[in-house]
């Protein structure tokens, strides 16, 4: 079971004039809607994105070209040549007209393909990182303009606070305020395609329902969230049947509040009130399930 480092709740960590560390917090959908498809393909959607205190580590430092070493206890499942974290060095060098060179060392915490934006995330630290490396002023919206050509995900990735997301994820509006809460997540190790999930749910909407109201707790949270739900739940089950007994085994655990899965899937959460609760239902998971990636988190 891992536990979240609340120390590093910022996107970056620390700065010298050649070293960047920064912090990729892990993306949870609160609740998902699909509320149409566009002619081109694209999903229109409503959601609320929060982010937890858990997530992957990224040290980048200047050097003559540039290069990327993985790391930490899911480095196995990426690979170097197509990797996010490249993709995103040389769209925002060449946006610049400047040449990519850093050394990136990314320490891999989150699963992959896991609906938890791990590789939006890294990708999103990684624009923050290099602004701070090679001392440039980029305003907001011209980030999330290069982040948008490498993933719907990188604008609210970007803004890294409790957000309202719509469009296909460009439209960001601040959520009302969340209270404290903290997570259990849950992964069996089950890689998920998000294309093909969506392909599945391609004829089901719903309409947009934004949280307008500010929850004084975690348990008023929860009550809110579960009036919404994510739309892609469904689909994800059809390719991955065993996400139903992940939120089987985490609405079983004591004192959960919500059980949910996020984004488009495999991984799954549930909401708590406090840490004790949340660690002791973490435990309680990793008794019967003990391959599975299981992690305490807090609400950010």
């Amino acid at each position: 079971m891992l536990k979240a480092d609340v120390n590093r709740k910022s996107f970056v960590i620390s700065t010298t004039d050649n070293i960047v560390e920064v912090f990729a917090p892990a993306k949870i959908n609160l609740y998902l809607h699909i509320v149409d498809r566009r002619n081109d393909g694209y999903h229109l959607l409503d959601s609320l994105v929060a982010f937890a205190g858990i997530g992957d580590h990224l040290i980048l430092h200047s050097s003559d070209e540039l290069s990327l070493k993985i790391d930490g206890p899911n480095a196995n499942a990426l690979k170097i040549s197509n990797n996010i974290v490249l993709k995103t060095a040389n769209a925002f060098a060449k946006s610049f007209g400047i040449s990519a060179k850093v050394a990136i060392t990314l320490t891999k915490n989150l699963p992959v393909a896991a609906g938890i934006g791990g590789g939006s995330a890294d990708s999103a630290a990684t624009l923050r990182g290099l602004c701070h490396l090679w001392k440039l002023s980029v305003n907001e919206i011209e980030l999330a303009r290069i982040g948008l050509s490498i993933g719907t995900d990188l604008p609210v990735c970007l803004a890294g606070i409790p957000t309202q997301v719509s469009g296909i994820g460009e439209i960001l509006t601040p959520a009302s305020h969340l209270p404290t809460a903290w997570i259990v997540l849950v992964n069996t190790g089950i890689k998920l395609s998000t294309s093909e999930v969506f392909k599945i749910n391609s004829k089901t909407f719903s309409k947009p329902s934004p949280l307008i109201e500010s929850p004084i707790d975690a348990a008023t949270l929860a009550k809110a969230l579960n009036r919404r739900r994510n739309d892609l739940t469904e689909s994800a089950l059809q390719l991955s049947p065993i996400i139903n007994d992940v939120l089987n085994a985490i609405a079983a655990s004591d004192n959960c509040l919500l059980t949910r899965m996020s984004g488009s899937g495999a991984t799954c959460f549930g909401i708590f009130a406090n840490q004790k609760t949340a660690e002791i239902a973490a435990n309680q998971i990793a008794i019967n399930h003990v391959s599975w990636w299981i992690a305490v988190a807090p609400l950010l």
